[in-house]
């Protein structure tokens, strides 16, 4: 299956303006308590919208802000597929699975919760916020024994490319997650235009995660985002360094 290439004519129709669904990222859902700052794409906690349940199995996206010294106590997770993506800083997680390890910029991280598992995650700096995507990708079973990964993509990796780092079967030394999904991550410099295939049967969401990009038409900021369930290419132009994250699903 071809998911993603440079521009070409010979690509399929283009999905126009009015097919895209547009996430504003002020549109979001906000928490405030002091220690963490999150926005949330989708319903989740205390923000409850019925048409933002989620988009296919992508069920969560969040963006989190957590103040040095501070984190996520040791909690519990069952039948999902959990992704944490830095942008800045650095978090620092633990696990009951035994795992213990340090996210930075460039990782994908990922912990298939399975029958159940416990994790926390801590911003350890003493001066440093950190400030990372969790993502919630529900998965295509329930139950099994509870998984841990991580691995680094560097930024020639991903500079003026859309790779794939996390899938349902590894593809490309990606993290393998219990899902027919695909996450793509790119780094666009200015004036960039990458595209991405919506084949027939597939959905896609796309998250700025910094910068600006435009997409049929509509300029993007960091936070917004847009979905689509119609086939046909993607183009994203990027005005400027820009930092996008890209979900091909069922």
């Amino acid at each position: 299956m071809h998911f993603l290439s440079f521009y070409d004519m010979a690509s399929p129709a283009y999905v126009g303006r009015e097919m895209l669904q547009l996430r504003r990222s002020n549109a979001r859902g906000h928490a405030e308590h002091g220690w963490l700052e999150s926005r949330h794409t989708f319903s989740f906690a205390g923000y409850r919208d019925p048409a933002q349940m989620g988009f296919g199995p992508l069920r969560v996206i969040n963006e989190d802000r957590v103040q040095p010294g501070m984190g996520f106590g040791t909690h519990p997770h069952q039948d999902m597929e959990i992704i944490s993506y830095v942008l800045e800083g650095t978090l620092e997680h633990k696990d009951s699975m035994g795992n213990g390890s340090v996210i930075r910029p460039g990782d994908v991280q990922h912990m298939s919760a399975g029958s159940g598992v416990t994790h926390s995650e801590f911003n350890g700096s003493k001066d440093e916020l950190v400030h990372f995507l969790q993502i919630w990708i529900q998965p295509n079973e329930r139950g099994g024994a509870p998984h841990y990964g991580q691995q680094h993509f560097t930024r020639a990796q991903r500079l003026d490319q859309l790779r794939v780092v996390a899938s349902g079967d590894g593809r490309n030394g990606s993290i393998t997650i219990r899902q027919d999904a695909v996450m793509l991550a790119g780094l666009l410099s200015g004036g960039t235009t990458l595209e991405h295939v919506v084949q027939p049967g597939r959905r896609a969401w796309v998250h700025i995660a910094n910068g600006s990009v435009t997409i049929a038409g509509n300029a993007l900021h960091a936070g917004d985002a847009v979905g689509t369930d119609d086939p046909g290419a993607l183009q994203l132009t990027a005005n400027g360094e820009a930092e996008v994250l890209v979900f091909d699903l069922p």
